[in-house]
């Protein structure tokens, strides 16, 4: 019997192993590059703002959104997050104004408001395309958050092509893998969390 146990204990810790590794590469896989193809609409996902202004993170991924806007690959540019603890912005309130005034006419602007997450904003971002019947979108965020938003708009039924912006991958091996190991995390949770 404790043979037994003992077995299954370490089919267990392989199979874990295994589904770690194999996630481990596609999160990576996921980083690697850019699909840039023409799409319904431009997806930023948001990141911190502070007061009204986007953190850097966040600016620097709305300067890759505006320069694919001006690159002609998709009309609409739609911006995601809610607020935190500051209720008087929301990421995507942000994001949208700081396009306006990069020169994106505000009618080929939308803001996503209300989610508190990623897994959120993918469930608004593809409601929003769905009821302006768009099916397909180029997804802007860093590079190792693109497996899970690839994952979770997919399954909305959102063709995701993905461009995350440059200069994303962090600097050291020890936050490279701090970040893989985050987006790991994350997208079992969520995996949990639809079972």
């Amino acid at each position: 019997m404790r043979s037994l146990r003992k077995t299954w204990l370490l089919w267990l810790v392989l199979a874990i192993l295994g589904y770690v590794a194999a996630v481990y590469r596609q999160v990576v896989a996921a980083a690697a590059g850019d699909a840039l193809h023409s799409a319904d609409a431009i997806v930023v996902f948001g990141a911190a703002e502070y007061d009204g202004r986007p953190s850097p993170i966040y600016r620097a991924r709305l300067e890759h959104a505006a320069d694919l806007y001006r690159q002609g690959l998709a009309p609409i540019v739609i911006t995601t997050g809610g607020s935190g603890l500051d209720r008087r912005f929301s990421e995507g309130g942000v994001g949208r104004d700081y396009l306006a005034h990069a020169g994106i006419p505000d009618h080929r602007l939308v803001a996503e408001t209300q989610s508190p997450d990623t897994a959120e904003s993918a469930r608004r971002v593809a409601k929003i395309m769905h009821t302006n019947g768009m099916h397909s979108c180029l997804a802007v965020s860093d590079g190792y958050h693109m497996f899970r938003i690839r994952r979770m708009l997919g399954r909305e039924d959102v063709t995701v092509y993905t461009a995350p912006r440059p200069n994303s991958r962090p600097p050291t091996f020890w936050k490279r893998q701090e970040a893989v190991f985050h987006e790991i995390g994350s997208y079992t949770l969520w995996l949990l969390h639809l079972s």
